[in-house]
């Protein structure tokens, strides 16, 4: 049985449309909390419970003129989450024979072992510590939409520390390693790639969105007090300083600023950053991976979203534990109750996780920008789910 909702204004008393399942209210609830509360403008969430869907939730906004209205298929950029699926290509490859996670980079991209990189490896990429979180050389952003200018940049970059030797979140360079790994062992682009994968889980999730589907992305809307200020230049910076800004500026739309909703951006298949989807999408893509072996084996996706390191560091600026590519669940970001839950969360609180103990795939997606990864929102969706499962 299921308890259906009508769309209505934002303005009018029940404003959540789609549906969820008898005993699944209190996430309608939370939901429409966060629009009338918590400053929500577009959004929607998806769960799935044991195969099943339990929660198809979406209201609000897809433009800040409050013109166009969210609907189940709305996508919009999700940042940071596409890590995870990035992250479930490479670990794909390596169920595959493919790759192996102490295999050096350099032998399936060879450019990568210059200025000191060749002892990075494939665990390396995944664990955010290739020791290139940003590139040296100065770039623009026209030679951002140029997939190899990029990717030599990279592979030419002199290591900000030795291979192995220090965690540093990846924000952005982490789409085009992991991504150039993908593209030198299957020859197609990691967008492509994606889209086979996600096309056999039937998920609605994209890096680089078609031309004939981008009517259907919602903008994104910074909060202002969160944009990164653009800088004249890097003179006078230096130590990590420099680095984090490098980091996110260096092309100065590395991180979507002035980039943002553009057909340009929207087609980047940059998976560490520009990824976009619906909520289902990313919730139907955690369901498959609770499938044993249909995408990734039980034992290495195990492996991946459990802790592998715990480091204080230098780009998000403080303690921060990954697993290999997935964010595993820990006491300050938790996806739930239990210790088996992985996934990664995006830029302004967009998250996909699953949770093998409870059989949960869950997807929520947003347009408004507030501070980091976790969020209220976000963070009374997750317990608002686990409160309909007791």
């Amino acid at each position: 049985m299921s308890v259906r909702f009508r769309k209505e204004k934002a303005a009018a008393a029940s404003p959540v449309g789609g549906w969820c399942a008898q005993g699944w209210e209190p996430v309608r609830d939370a939901f429409a909390r966060n629009f009338a509360e918590e400053g929500e403008v577009g959004a929607a969430i998806n769960v799935i419970h044991k195969g099943n869907v339990v929660v198809d939730l979406h209201h609000g906004w897809a433009d800040e003129a409050h013109t166009k209205e969210w609907d189940p298929n709305t996508l919009v950029n999700f940042y940071s989450v596409g890590k995870g699926l990035l992250s479930t290509l490479v670990l794909k490859l390596i169920d595959e024979g493919k790759l192996s996670l102490s295999q050096p980079i350099s032998d399936v991209w060879p450019e990568f072992a210059q200025s000191g990189k060749a002892t990075a490896t494939i665990e390396h990429a995944l664990t955010h510590r290739t020791g290139v979180p940003a590139i040296r050389e100065v770039l623009t952003n026209e030679d951002l939409f140029d997939w190899s200018k990029m990717t030599s940049a990279i592979a030419e970059s002199k290591p900000w520390s030795r291979p192995g030797s220090r965690f540093a979140y990846h924000s952005n360079t982490f789409g085009h390693i992991a991504g150039e790994i993908v593209h030198r062992v299957t020859n197609k682009m990691p967008g492509d790639y994606l889209h086979e994968v996600a096309l056999d889980l039937e998920a609605d999730v994209w890096f680089g969105v078609p031309e004939t589907q981008q009517h259907r992305c919602a903008d994104v809307i910074w909060a202002p007090s969160e944009q990164i200020p653009a800088l004249d230049s890097f003179d006078g910076l230096d130590g990590d300083v420099l680095l984090n800004a490098m980091a996110q500026l260096n092309p100065p739309g590395y991180s979507s600023i002035g980039l943002v909703n553009t057909p340009q951006w929207r087609s980047l298949p940059l998976g560490s950053t520009s990824g976009h989807g619906s909520a289902r999408g990313v919730a139907k893509f955690y369901a498959g991976l609770l499938e044993p072996g249909r995408v990734v084996s039980a034992p290495l996706l195990q492996q991946a979203g459990h802790p592998q390191i715990t480091a204080v560091c230098p780009i998000l600026g403080e303690q921060t534990t990954f697993g290999l590519g997935f964010q595993p669940t820990t006491k300050r970001r938790p996806l739930g109750p239990n210790p088996n839950s992985f996934g990664h969360f995006g830029s302004g609180g967009a998250l996909g996780f699953a949770d093998p103990d409870a059989g949960i795939a869950f997807g929520y997606v947003m347009n408004h920008v507030v501070p980091r990864w976790q969020s209220t929102r976000n963070r009374a969706l997750i317990d608002a789910t686990y409160a309909s499962l007791r």
